[in-house]
């Protein structure tokens, strides 16, 4: 019998055990929980926090990531380190859209911080690790696999959020903001949804994009995004349709309403035509219009290919910075 068939469950376990020690030993230090102090009628008050979440460093100068949806309408906000010590903290940043967030506190001492690691390379079955706060309960570990990637969730202003992580590592109400990392401590996603009801089904936005988010930030102080004013559904067309125009897919982005004055109702853009690509790049569904918008689009002429009434036809349209996200209820001091 070779030594691998004489592997006993006690020896997996205690390998998986190290594993996710030594990643825990990574972070040490780095997730902190957030109390959020709810504004009342203009008033900021330092009392009992009215909402809690997670967050980690990223930066040695204490910058952190967390979620928008945690510090939603904040009147102050607390990062409360793993020490037990607290610090106000400033709202550097936040993006509706992907429910991502950016704080900074005030520190001389360098803090602890995780390194980001990338989403892209991810593989489902991997180790994947959650730490939080849940229901109160801080530096909690869940652990678990990858479930599935690539996942696209509604976000809470409408907009989908693209390159969702899906893990069956245990989250709760408290987890929101915290970091999910692989086997070597590295920051792979920012966790930010559970399904009510379901069981083994939660959701980190993806490392890749909260990096993309941090850099956003951090240039402009705001995120930027192309927009052309249209709401649109996937929709399937005609295998017909589909053959004749040699369209590698049989389903686009169908324009539900155009908004007047935009840049799609100066375009010529219809209710009812179907998006099929923004220039050479295929738009098999509604989400891949999103994300064909980005920054390098702004103020630059775009070719569309729609399709009208069975015909092909090009719409040049020129994309505008998409209009300013909803801010928080309160300047924090």
């Amino acid at each position: 019998m070779s030594k691998e068939e004489r592997l006993t469950d006690g020896d997996l376990l205690d390998a998986y055990s190290r594993t996710v020690v030594s990643a825990l030993e990574a972070c040490e230090g780095a997730v902190v929980s957030i109390a959020v102090h709810r504004s009342r009628r203009g008033q900021q008050a330092l009392g009992a926090a009215s909402g809690a979440g997670s967050g980690f460093f990223f930066t040695p100068d204490g910058y952190l990531l967390t979620n928008s949806h945690v510090i939603e309408q904040a009147g102050a906000v607390e990062v409360v380190l793993g020490d037990g010590t607290r610090h106000q903290a400033d709202v550097f940043g936040h993006d509706v859209h992907t429910d991502l967030a950016v704080l900074r506190i005030g520190t001389r001492d360098p803090q602890p911080h995780l390194v980001l690691g990338e989403s892209a390379g991810l593989r489902v079955g991997q180790i994947a690790i959650a730490i939080g706060n849940p229901l109160g309960f801080s530096q909690t570990v869940t652990t678990g696999v990858i479930s599935a990637l690539g996942r696209t969730l509604t976000g809470r202003y409408g907009r989908s959020i693209h390159d969702v992580i899906q893990t069956d590592a245990a989250l709760n109400p408290g987890n929101s903001g915290g970091p999910l990392v692989d086997s070597t401590g590295r920051a792979i996603g920012v966790n930010t949804a559970i399904i009510s009801g379901a069981q083994g089904l939660c959701f980190a936005t993806g490392i890749d994009s909260a990096r993309w988010v941090v850099t956003q930030l951090f240039a402009h102080g705001r995120v930027r995004r192309g927009w052309i004013g249209v709401s649109v559904a996937t929709a399937p067309l005609t295998r017909r349709v589909a053959r004749f125009h040699q369209l590698p897919h049989d389903t686009g982005a169908r324009v539900l309403e155009v908004a007047p004055g935009s840049p799609a109702a100066r375009a010529g853009l219809e209710a009812g035509d179907c998006i099929v690509a923004i220039g050479e790049r295929a738009v098999p569904h509604a989400d891949a219009l999103q994300t064909g918008l980005g920054e390098d689009c702004i103020g630059r002429a775009l070719t569309l290919a729609v399709i009208r009434r069975a015909q092909r036809v090009p719409v040049r349209v020129v994309p505008v910075e998409a209009p300013g996200q909803d801010t928080l209820a309160s300047s924090l001091p």
